[in-house]
C-alpha cells in the first residue's frame, strides 16, 4: 500500500477520535526536514507519526527528530498501518 494511502487511512481514524486534533505535515523548502509525516495532540499527549510503507526505513534525520521528541516527554511512533497507530493508541488508553 502506498505511503500516502497509510496516511490518509491513519488522519481518517484519527478523525473519528474525541479530543483529538491532528494534520498532515507537509515537507517542502520552507518546512522542517526530518518532521514526521503526522502530528497529533490527543487528550493533551504531544504524538508525532513517521508513516512508512512495509519495508520502509527511517532517514538518519527522522531518526534524530522521533528521538527529540520523546526526550521531550512527547509520544513518537514509526508506523506501516492504520493498525498500529490503534493499537499505538489503545497502548496509551485510548
Amino acid at each position: 500500500m502506498a505511503e500516502k494511502r497509510i496516511v490518509k487511512g491513519i488522519l481518517d481514524y484519527l478523525k473519528t477520535l474525541d479530543d483529538c486534533f491532528a494534520w498532515k505535515e507537509h515537507g517542502g523548502m520552507y518546512g522542517t526536514a526530518g518532521i514526521p509525516d503526522i502530528i497529533c495532540c490527543y487528550k493533551g499527549r504531544f504524538i508525532a507519526i513517521e508513516v512508512k510503507q512495509p519495508g520502509g526505513k527511517l532517514t538518519k534525520l527522522q531518526e534524530i527528530t522521533l528521538r527529540d521528541v520523546k526526550r521531550a516527554g512527547g509520544v513518537a511512533m514509526v508506523v506501516y498501518s492504520v493498525a498500529e497507530v490503534k493499537a499505538g493508541f489503545e497502548k496509551m488508553g485510548e
